[in-house]
């Protein structure tokens, strides 16, 4: 049955023509500002990035570990595209973020100046415990920085009143 047709059947003398197409106002939905626990990344989330900072010393410690490493990696990123897919609005502030950035570029550096001082000074990292326990101050301190630019992208995201404390 057409819409013409149940207009036709409905329409009555007493009703106006215009009664029956009339159209309800758009209701706007409230704007849902997440809240910090919303939008934080888990720590445990910080732990792949972290293994894959330190990919590089434990690749030279163990070089038989880059299938469990390239795993971990796409591990990471379906997790990134799933299970942090409510969070991924913080995800992106934090990747196009100044902070993050300068994170990277000082851990590369971090990487880079340690073994270049190391070496100048004659006491490279050569042993495979080295590069185990190189791998793992490297991941922590990955961690712990990634931790420090999401508090602070948050705080700026509730100050800026786009997310509840």
């Amino acid at each position: 049955m057409g819409s013409t047709t149940i207009a036709t059947a409905v329409r009555t003398a007493e009703a106006p023509v215009d009664a029956l197409n009339v159209e309800a106002p758009a209701v706007e939905a409230p704007a849902v500002t997440p809240s910090v626990a919303e939008m934080r990344l888990p720590v445990w989330f910080f732990g792949f990035e972290g293994v894959l900072a330190g990919a590089f010393d434990l690749l030279r410690a163990a070089p038989s570990a880059w299938p469990a490493l390239v795993a971990l990696a796409v591990v990471n990123i379906g997790v990134s595209l799933t299970l942090m897919r409510p969070r991924l609005k913080l995800a992106k502030l934090l990747w196009r973020g100044k902070g993050t950035r300068n994170v990277a570029l000082g851990l590369v550096g971090l990487r880079l100046g340690s073994h270049l001082v190391l070496g100048l000074l004659g006491t490279a990292v050569t042993t495979a415990l080295g590069h185990v326990l190189f791998a793992l101050v490297m991941s922590t301190v990955t961690v712990a920085l990634l931790a420090y630019v999401q508090r602070t992208a948050l705080g700026a995201l509730v100050a800026a009143g786009k997310a509840t404390a």
